[in-house]
């Protein structure tokens, strides 16, 4: 099987601007996973990755083809190869795993509840990209269905946010360049809008039923306007001297109190550990 060399072959090419360019992304409706993690679920969820590219010495190693065998015993997806030098060159993190895959980005998941949001985050200018994965993993895990994004967020679907989000995407609806005050005005249960400015706290408010959390900015926080499109307005406690918390950090405590609070109302619920 040849091994490409050279930055100037046209694959090469695309998978920097890949890597680096939104613009490009949503042109193409293509990006990048890093590692074999994150191609373990996209497999598993969505399917068949258009392409994998792979360094020399990756591919050379017997184990790993048995595992890329076993992974895609039923549809084997291309596979380039490329020279260490130039895979380690155009890796997007410092120590490469050895192998990407191609993917196109997958269209959005049809609600399973009837149309009706239960369990739904706003995200309002999140610029950081292992922020913007980090919620978005925490939210998963909480069982959150639909994820917006305003205009001015981090690129949802940028590399650096998929390896934060470990595999998080797959599992959610993600809507970008969205109106978060219309959609807040819209949405059919309580709206819940994070800042440290509020009188309430997280835990004086009852979190049972269709809920919406309200994120903002990691410097600026919510805008006024968001703030004020909101239902509730709610402070997370901090008895220690420290004046916020990150905002991945804040996302994960608001879903998991939701979470506490559904399975304290549901009799007999239990959480389980894994």
């Amino acid at each position: 099987m040849p091994v490409i060399t050279s930055r100037d072959h046209p694959l090469i090419k695309q998978l920097i601007k890949l890597e680096g360019l939104s613009p490009y992304r949503k042109k193409t409706g293509l990006t990048l996973l890093d590692g074999i993690h994150l191609i373990q679920i996209y497999c598993s969820v969505v399917g068949t990755p258009k392409n994998l590219i792979v360094s020399q010495s990756y591919f050379e190693n017997a184990e790993n083809q048995r595992f890329l065998n076993i992974l895609f015993s039923n549809s084997l997806p291309k596979i380039t190869i490329i020279s260490n030098a130039l895979f380690r060159a155009i890796s997007p993190v410092k120590t490469p795993t050895g192998i990407l895959a191609l993917i196109s980005v997958p269209e959005l998941k049809k609600e399973t509840d009837h149309g009706k949001e239960m369990f739904s985050v706003l995200l309002e200018a999140i610029q950081d990209p292992g922020n913007l994965g980090s919620i978005l993993r925490s939210a998963a895990a909480a069982n959150v269905g639909d994820v917006y994004l305003s205009k001015q967020c981090a690129d949802a679907w940028s590399p650096k946010t998929l390896r934060a989000a470990m595999g998080a995407h797959f599992l959610l609806r993600i809507h970008e360049d969205c109106d978060l005050q219309k959609l807040a005005r819209q949405f059919d249960g309580t709206v819940i809008a994070t800042s440290i400015q509020a009188t309430k706290n997280l835990f004086e408010i009852s979190l049972t039923g269709p809920t919406a959390f309200v994120f903002g900015n990691e410097g600026a926080g919510l805008s006024k306007e968001m703030i004020q499109a909101a239902d509730e307005n709610i402070a997370i406690p901090m008895p220690g001297r420290t004046e916020s918390l990150n905002a991945a950090a804040a996302a994960a405590i608001c879903f998991f109190e939701k979470v506490r609070q559904d399975r304290t109302s549901v009799p007999h619920a239990g959480i389980g550990t894994k």
